[in-house]
């Protein structure tokens, strides 16, 4: 399945986690979990020391991750053993010195190797974004941009350009859970749909099926990291219960605006 796949006849539910929180075998198991119930796109955090984008919680999810010694060559062949579970596209969220340090050549093609459908590398600015997105897209992986409040006019320029889906930020700051979504993300998402076709989702800050429903009224999916990972720093190895259970209470408020599967997209 490509990305493309994942918007058909509905909108895209977007999980986010951090591999190797509370360890890879987990991850593993998480992977397939979130697919059953519901996700129609995983975005695979890769940990990071100093991951700028993030809040305290998904902060914390890379500390505990590279604290237990998981490396990207470790993630690598963690996705290898779950592809053949999963038909869901997967897209791998990291920094751009942890791919710069590995060799974007290098990198690209381990994630067209092992099945990886995409790359959001959210600290590249757009006007640099071709160093890494040539290399990507050459080797079949969709280089996926992002576009916030403060893009203003460069919204449709990023737009235009944008591959796999549009990745809309819905406030200033980092990643975390938020009591209320600014409505002003959805002048964002209007915009970046009058140039181009590809898919606008939604993330930083969605927790509740509440929010959920309101962001899918307007935005082709939502993306959901925040609320995910404090599940998983609360359970550990317990948490594919309460994932799934989470996962399902996404899904059920976007059924009613789908066919079969339905639609959203989580980050």
């Amino acid at each position: 399945m490509k990305i493309k796949d994942a918007f058909e006849n509905r909108k895209a539910f977007i999980t986010f986690i951090t591999c190797g929180d509370p360890n890879l075998e987990t991850t593993e198991k998480l992977i397939v979990t979130m697919e059953k119930n519901g996700a129609d796109i995983v975005e695979l955090g890769i940990p990071f020391s100093d991951p700028t984008a993030e809040g305290p919680v998904i902060q914390a999810a890379n500390i505990r991750a590279l604290s237990g010694g998981v490396t990207t060559d470790k993630i690598f062949d963690m996705v290898r053993r779950v592809r053949p579970k999963v038909n869901i596209p997967l897209v791998f969220m990291t920094y751009a010195n942890v791919v710069f340090s590995y060799g974007i050549e290098r990198f690209a093609k381990a994630c067209s190797d092992i099945g990886i459908n995409g790359i959001i590398l959210p600290d590249v600015p757009f006007e640099e974004k071709h160093e890494f997105s040539d290399i990507f897209d050459g080797m079949g992986v969709e280089f996926i941009s992002l576009v916030a409040p403060t893009s203003d006019d460069r919204t449709t320029k990023i737009a235009e350009q944008a591959k796999g889906f549009l990745y809309c930020v819905s406030s200033l700051g980092v990643t975390g859970t938020r009591t209320s979504i600014s409505d002003s993300i959805s002048e964002i998402v209007s915009k970046a749909k009058e140039v181009s076709n590809v898919p606008a989702a939604v993330g930083f800050g969605i927790s509740t099926p509440e929010q959920a429903a309101h962001i899918a009224q307007y935005a082709d999916g939502i993306i959901i990291g925040s609320a995910i990972v404090k599940l998983i720093g609360k359970y550990g190895e317990n948490s594919e219960e309460p994932v799934g259970e989470f996962c399902r209470s996404i899904r059920a408020v976007m059924r009613p605006q789908a066919d079969t599967r339905s639609n959203f997209l989580i980050v």
